[in-house]
């Protein structure tokens, strides 16, 4: 299991003015942190690799697709091209990074609504998109972790059996689930057992508190979610990802009024100590 810090409570654009940070984070004994990907080019990402060698942080990666004009399941073939081109892009990122994880809710737009659930077409031009995404990100040696979202930000993924029925459709081994606390600890009826019954294809985990504050001060089932994690065999990353209101566009789209901590330091300093003792407790 490795430990890692997401920086969106910081910035959506991580770089060399965050290396006093981003030295702090791995001092306090993290493994890696979450980069998240909305602009730049490889070139950028490969720097930023660099930087983070040198401090000696691992790191995934950390997307979303809030544009219209590229949804991965329009009915228009033009709008889910700019879709797969968007995802092409960010694998390349992803790879000049050094990260083999890109997550995220990464198909379809972010807050957009049909006004209704997913339809069979809706699903059927998904799994034609993800497979052309999968081929580009084995090329590339990148897994994709889709995303299931709470109602009120999403309607194609809200719950970890509906994504993982879908990774099946799409049979791809680069097109895989991820699992977060946040969004479990809304959707489902039984967030431990929707990890459980759905583990053999995740490949990524958040952990975030029910109000996306400092993970252990709220009422996620915490003991029983890294007991679950454990008796899996899950061994991949638990990347804490927490919001505040630093950013106004990210605090606007996350629904973000009102701080949750004290400092950002209190997030990662006391988010880690909780995953380690978490884990810890739960063998």
């Amino acid at each position: 299991m490795k430990i890692g810090m997401c920086m969106f409570l910081w910035t959506t654009s991580v770089g060399r003015k965050h290396e006093g940070l981003l030295r702090d984070i791995k001092d306090t004994g993290f493994d890696g942190v979450e980069i998240p990907i909305f602009s730049g080019t490889p070139d950028d990402y490969c720097r930023l690799g660099t930087l983070l060698d040198r401090i000696g942080l691992e790191r995934t990666a950390v997307s979303a697709m809030g544009d219209p004009s590229m949804n991965l399941i329009a009915p228009d073939a033009t709008t889910r091209r700019r879709g797969i081109d968007y995802m092409k892009w960010a694998i390349d990122c992803s790879d000049a990074l050094g990260a083999t994880i890109l997550s995220g809710p990464l198909h379809s737009t972010l807050g957009k609504f049909s006004g209704s659930g997913p339809s069979a077409a809706e699903l059927k031009r998904s799994v034609s998109s993800q497979r052309a995404i999968g081929d580009h990100a084995a090329k590339h040696g990148v897994t994709i972790g889709l995303e299931a979202l709470n109602r009120f930000e999403c309607y194609l993924f809200n719950t970890m059996d509906a994504l993982a029925a879908h990774v099946d459709a799409v049979g791809h081994p680069n097109i895989r689930a991820m699992y977060d606390t946040f969004h479990s600890n809304i959707e489902e009826t039984d967030p431990i057992g929707a990890f459980t019954r759905n583990s053999n294809r995740i490949v990524h985990v958040h952990i975030s508190e029910n109000d996306r504050g400092v993970p252990g001060r709220g009422n996620i089932p915490w003991a029983e979610t890294f007991r679950a994690l454990r008796a899996s065999g899950y061994d991949g990353w638990l990347t804490i990802e927490a919001f505040g209101r630093a950013l106004k566009d990210l605090a606007a789209a996350t629904k973000v009024w009102r701080d949750f901590s004290e400092t950002p330091e209190s997030v990662y300093r006391e988010g880690h100590r909780h995953i380690r003792d978490g884990w810890h407790a739960a063998a």
